[in-house]
């Protein structure tokens, strides 16, 4: 390989994208790469805690007009246009001003959600890959639809029992796809699924894929289109959590104290709740969480990152007594305590992941893009959780469902033993002749 590498990361905002982003430097770094550059909007690069970064990573933040996140009058489609304009101009500067410096970058990896960035990167002569952040399975299922299903799925999508076969695809239905490709999709999300196409269309350019997943976990995804070559280098999880750190060297928030909350209880005996970033439940779901939560009977950790709702819930006072309610917290940290025996979660890919690595089963409660899949995967394939049923019309998870599914999945031994074999083999795939490291390899040698 040359003496010096220079690579540069373009990322789409939100944890789901700047986490795998940021732990796939971390490993470029580790393997040689000299020079790394992340690029992403001024609001992502303001989360990251940069002195915990390795060295060789340089941050270069772009202005999106958002730089204090997107507000509510603010639509997601503004948003989404308005970022790749501004940030199609900020990589053709950074790669112009790399080449007039005599710097070039050698290579481009971009994200999920930017594929404009591999029409600037080929602008410029300079070769670019896509780091794919989701799972293999729906990376395949949006190369069907773009390529011969689509009107099969599209003639079917407001019944979300209909069964839909891919080639090299476990057997799905309508309520298995992405959200975007169903009748429920909202309105003012149609736009997303032309631009996840998108990615599709750009891998014309290059083939290569590389997938924050692992070949153990979704072997037959990996191989199912020939088109494209898939290459597992994941999970992109905290190298520190896969090696087993000593959770001892962490500590959390004082004002927080959930750590010393949970050091209190018994193994395995506590949920851990967390529906993401992104999801934004109203005060009946949040109640009927709750509620659920109350009837198992179980301690629990819950996140809710809107304070005032969590004040406002009807019965905070018997919640505290029985469990924590907590703004933020590391989710990796939590869910490698011992007291952690069941994690309900919205099903985002890096939860799902982080979530196997921690050998924590799950309580699957699907939003929306990909976590559907997720929670077929999680349930039917895996077999580590299982998916709760909403109610029907307005989707609602009623405190029923969700008692029935913790009671299911709490002491569940066959869902544990499943959960302690998929992080082991995770583990594997990351260690120094491991498969994912071995794929990375390849490709820095290749590229």
């Amino acid at each position: 390989m040359a003496t010096h590498r220079k690579f540069l990361i373009v990322c789409y905002t939100g944890q789901g994208h700047i986490s795998p982003a940021l732990q796939f430097a971390t490993r470029l770094i580790k393997l040689g790469v000299n020079d790394v550059t992340l690029c992403a909007n001024v609001s992502s690069i303001r989360r990251i805690d940069k002195e915990t970064a390795p060295h060789g990573i340089t941050f270069a933040p772009f202005s999106d007009g958002h730089d204090d996140g997107v507000q509510p009058t603010t639509t997601l489609e503004q948003f989404v246009s308005d970022h790749e304009t501004k940030g199609v101009s900020a990589v053709a500067e950074l790669i112009s001003s790399a080449k007039a410096a005599g710097k070039p970058f050698e290579h481009l990896v971009f994200t999920t959600a930017v594929p404009w960035a591999a029409r600037v990167a080929n602008a410029h002569g300079t070769k670019s890959t896509l780091l794919w952040c989701q799972s293999a399975t729906i990376l395949d299922i949006y190369y069907y639809y773009a390529n011969g299903y689509q009107n099969l799925i599209s003639r079917n999508n407001d019944n979300p029992k209909f069964p839909i076969i891919l080639p090299g695809l476990p057997s799905l239905t309508i309520d298995d796809l992405s959200s975007f490709m169903m009748s429920s999709c909202p309105t003012e999300h149609n736009f997303i699924l032309p631009g996840m196409l998108d990615h599709i269309h750009v891998l014309e350019i290059s083939p290569k894929v590389l997938v924050n997943t692992f070949d153990e976990l979704e072997y037959e995804s990996i191989r199912a289109t020939k088109k494209l070559e898939l290459i597992p280098i994941g999970p992109l999880v905290s190298l520190e959590f896969l090696e087993g750190k000593d959770l001892d060297n962490y500590s959390d928030r004082p004002k927080d104290g959930y750590i010393q909350w949970l050091n209190t209880k018994a193994e395995s005996s506590v949920v851990y709740v967390s529906f993401g970033t992104v999801a934004i439940f109203s005060m009946e779901q949040l109640e009927e969480v709750a509620n659920g939560l109350l009837e198992s009977g179980k301690s629990f950790l819950w996140v809710i990152r809107d304070g005032e709702k969590a004040k406002r819930l009807s019965k905070l006072e018997e919640l505290e007594k029985l469990g924590m309610i907590v703004g933020w917290c590391s989710q990796m940290v939590v869910l490698r305590h011992k007291s952690i025996g069941c994690f309900v979660t919205h099903g985002g890919w890096n939860s799902a992941l982080e979530s196997l690595v921690a050998a924590v089963p799950t309580v699957v409660y699907p939003q929306w893009s990909d976590q559907p899949n997720d929670a077929k995967m999680i349930q039917d394939v895996w077999k580590t959780g299982v998916r709760v049923k909403t109610r029907e019309g307005d989707g609602m998870l009623e405190a029923k469902e969700i008692r029935r599914c913790v009671d299911m999945v709490m002491g569940n031994e066959n869902m544990k033993r499943n959960a302690e074999k998929w992080s082991a083999l995770a583990r594997e795939a990351q260690k120094d002749g491991g498969s994912s490291t071995v794929n990375l390899e390849a490709f820095l040698e290749n590229v």
